[in-house]
């Protein structure tokens, strides 16, 4: 059986190492387009919205004028003035959502793998400077929310127009360059993310093999191995899994990426609190690592700098908030409001939550906490539990590329689509039970998979990865839109005080992420003048 797969709708998500499979599945009688998945908006995401949305001619004969009805309109001429209490002001499945749930969703969607890299990273600042930089960023990240809640409609808070997704937003309050400046960061983080979830995987498959090792073998034993041929098969399961149409709409995802990110969080803190009570106290310093043998001055600086991607990458969400908003009821209260409220909370957790595990790490291993906690072999035993915690990471992440890369599957299959729409090649697919194969489709995912495998290959270094990813996606997408957006949408007058301090923080996170991003590229330049490519 063959299909036309220019039909394909890209579908989006949301690591970083987290995950991001929330999703809104709000179907109107009229279209067959659902709104896209929770973790990314790109800007093909956001034309088969518009296109969904667009006013459609419909032929009135009273006067010879012709009316021009919304696909999802409710209204008499439309036939579906019946279903109106059954539908919301845009002609969509009336919206559920509450307070709980956002706050399940946005706290869901934060905690991930990016929190077995804290311990390091307050390792590096210390004491005092480590807790003090996880609340600034919170703060940060807290209050650009604020802002970008307020940017879901444009124009009146409680009826104005709804923005789905954040690209929507950046369409509608800013437009011309910036809408691709948005897509192509989003689409950059993409990559970076796809490559770093293969090298997260491949070092956890590795732990548990090295875990066996120890526990028989003893502590002593070097236990060494390479990492290259866990990143192949990881890249093999990938390309078998990348034939799966729509692979982020399965709706059981969601629920197992929350299971496995809180099993292994709460494994990684667990044992840093056991670890802690075996030592009889707290170890590390107010200033953390001390410069000396082993430490340079200036690997000091870079892997402080470091630190704050590390930071920001567990903290980034910004990109999903508006089409979690986009899950809650209409107003009253409006939707910003209830978000920030949610916000509010889920930030707070998420910090708490952070707190413990960056400084039960720190506390149980000091200036030797590992880059990633459960991976790094502070702890050896009970090797079960670890295994356990490594099992979680891989399970998670083998789901979580898919949904990170069917967004960049789905651009490239449209424009080619869009390019070639005869060509046999692309157009014509079969399906065979839950994979749909075509030989475009199989040569284009499969390539991807193999670069991004081959890259990993090459950059091994987990916590230089997540530093940088944290680095460049931190300040345009937690921080310059949402003011941006906001400052236009609330008409904030330029030069006034608000408009300063507005920009002033805008200024601040963009150095701190050149700085992180900086700290991470010198980290990564450092380890491959001693680093041998596909060697153990």
């Amino acid at each position: 059986m063959t299909t036309d797969s220019s039909t394909a709708r890209p579908s989006t998500d949301a690591l970083r190492l987290r995950p991001l499979y929330i999703r809104t599945h709000h179907r109107s009688p009229t279209t067959e387009q659902p709104t896209p998945s929770i973790p990314l908006c790109t800007s093909d995401n956001e034309s088969s919205i518009r296109d969904s949305t667009a006013d459609t001619p419909m032929a009135s004969h009273n006067g010879g004028t012709t009316k021009h009805l919304a696909p999802m309109e409710v209204s008499v001429e439309a036939g579906n003035a019946g279903a109106a209490e059954y539908l919301d002001d845009d002609g969509r499945p009336r919206r559920t959502g509450t307070f709980w749930t956002a706050s399940a969703h946005i706290i869901t969607a934060v905690i991930g793998s990016g929190v077995l890299s804290l311990a390091w990273a307050i390792a590096q600042l210390g004491w005092v400077a480590g807790p003090a930089a996880m609340l600034l960023f919170a703060f940060a990240t807290y209050y650009t929310a604020t802002l970008l809640a307020e940017c879901y409609r444009t124009g009146d808070p409680d009826t104005g127009k709804r923005n789905y997704t954040y690209m929507d937003a950046v369409r509608s309050n800013l437009g011309g360059a910036r809408v691709a400046f948005c897509g192509v960061i989003q689409y950059a983080n993409l990559v970076g993310v796809a490559i770093g979830y293969t090298i997260a995987s491949s070092i956890s498959m590795q732990a548990i093999s090295r875990a066996g090792c120890f526990h028989k073998r003893g502590h002593a034993v070097p236990c060494k191995s390479s990492s290259n041929p866990y990143m192949i098969l990881f890249g093999a399961v990938q390309i078998l899994f990348s034939q799966i149409p729509d692979f982020d709409q399965i709706w059981w995802l969601s629920i197992v990426a929350a299971v496995m990110s809180f099993t292994y969080s709460s494994i990684g803190l667990s044992l840093g609190i056991a670890q802690t009570i075996s030592n009889g106290g707290f170890k590390g310093s107010l200033t953390g690592i001390s410069i000396g043998p082993g430490v340079t001055s200036t690997q000091k600086v870079w892997h402080s700098l470091q630190a704050f991607g590390d930071i920001a990458f567990a903290y980034s969400f910004s990109n999903i908030l508006i089409e979690i908003q986009d899950t809650i009821k209409a107003p009253p209260p409006s939707e910003s409001k209830v978000m920030q409220k949610a916000t509010r909370l889920s930030v707070a957790t998420t910090t708490i939550f952070y707190m413990l595990c960056g400084c039960m790490g720190y506390a149980a291993f000091g200036d030797k906490a590992p880059d990633n906690l459960l991976t790094g072999f502070g702890f050896f035993e009970p090797f079960w539990l670890i295994d356990i915690a490594n099992i979680a990471i891989v399970v998670h992440l083998v789901g979580a590329y898919q949904v990170f890369c069917q967004p960049i599957f789905a651009f490239v299959e449209r424009r080619a689509a869009g390019a070639w729409p005869d060509s046999v090649f692309i157009a014509r697919e079969l399906r065979v039970g839950p994979f749909a194969l075509s030989l475009f489709r199989l040569t284009w995912r499969s390539a991807f998979v193999c670069v991004t495998t081959v890259v990993a290959m090459l950059l091994p270094f987990f916590g230089n990865v997540v530093g940088f990813l944290g680095a460049v996606s931190f300040w345009p997408l937690t921080v310059y839109f949402p003011v941006e957006m906001y400052i236009k949408q609330r008409r904030v007058p330029r030069g006034s005080t608000k408009w300063i301090c507005l920009q002033t923080l805008s200024v601040g996170c963009l150095f701190v992420s050149i700085a992180a991003a900086a700290g991470s590229i010198a980290d990564v330049i450092a380890a491959l003048k001693v680093y041998h490519p596909f060697s153990s």
